[in-house]
């Protein structure tokens, strides 16, 4: 067969002094033969080339704070919160989902940590997938550590109306609890309509829909490392 031939042919060491028959013949036998396949014909045709969609930085009209801000705030609200709580085992919850970014960092700010600190969840919206509150808080999924008798520090990303936290700190204190604090990234009083102030504030911000680090549009935006407002045909054009 064609290993036959080449051992054969190479056994007679066509390399030192060939005719240009056999020199002829050797090249075709070590050339590889083409290689053809759907795939590599179609590459460039699929999916994975097109172009890629707009990026959700693009929908982002004017960046109010940038990671480095973020970061340096939430480094002091943290060295406060250990201060104050510092003899009393507090109990963190970071209310899902928009807080998860501020809560998960928040605790690893809070030098040194008070000993008997814990940390859970539970979720809680009054925003659905609108951008306004839609005015009744809906709670979902309930903390699972018991809150008798503890100092409670409710993590949120940000305070509008005022009704989710409003609710929840009676919630909390319904079950039991020692005390209820609130700490939030950000605070909009400019739209409250209940009496509600928060104890922690991380920035105040005027009347913008704002999304990034936590907080979203309709489930998106969570991600982005910042907070930024989002520009108005984002969110009023229809979904593709």
């Amino acid at each position: 067969g064609c290993a036959a031939m080449l051992q054969s042919t190479l056994g007679k060491n066509i390399f030192s002094s060939p005719s240009r028959a056999r020199t002829r013949a050797a090249s075709k036998m070590l050339a590889a033969p083409p290689v053809r396949t759907a795939l590599l014909d179609n590459i460039h045709a699929g999916p994975l080339f097109h172009p890629a969609k707009k990026s959700y930085h693009d929908d982002i009209e004017q960046i109010l704070f940038s990671e480095s801000q973020l970061q340096q705030r939430i480094k002091e609200l943290g060295r406060q919160l250990a201060v104050d709580y510092a003899q009393k085992q507090p109990l963190i919850l970071g209310v899902l989902t928009g807080a998860f970014c501020f809560t998960s960092d928040l605790v690893r700010k809070m030098e040194p940590p008070p000993r008997g600190l814990m940390v859970d969840f539970i979720r809680a919206s009054s925003y659905g997938s609108r951008t306004e509150s839609c005015g009744t808080v809906t709670l979902t999924a309930d903390h699972h550590v018991q809150v008798a008798g503890r100092h409670v520090i409710l993590v949120e990303d940000i305070v509008d109306t005022g009704r989710t936290l409003s609710v929840l700190s009676q919630h909390i204190l319904a079950h039991g609890a020692a005390s209820v604090k609130v700490v939030t990234l950000l605070d909009k009083p400019s739209r409250r309509v209940v009496d509600f102030v928060p104890d922690y504030v991380g920035f105040h911000v005027e009347n913008l829909f704002v999304v990034g680090y936590g907080l979203d549009f309709s489930e998106e935006y969570r991600t982005l490392p910042y907070i930024g407002v989002l520009k108005p045909e984002a969110y009023s054009a229809p979904k593709e």
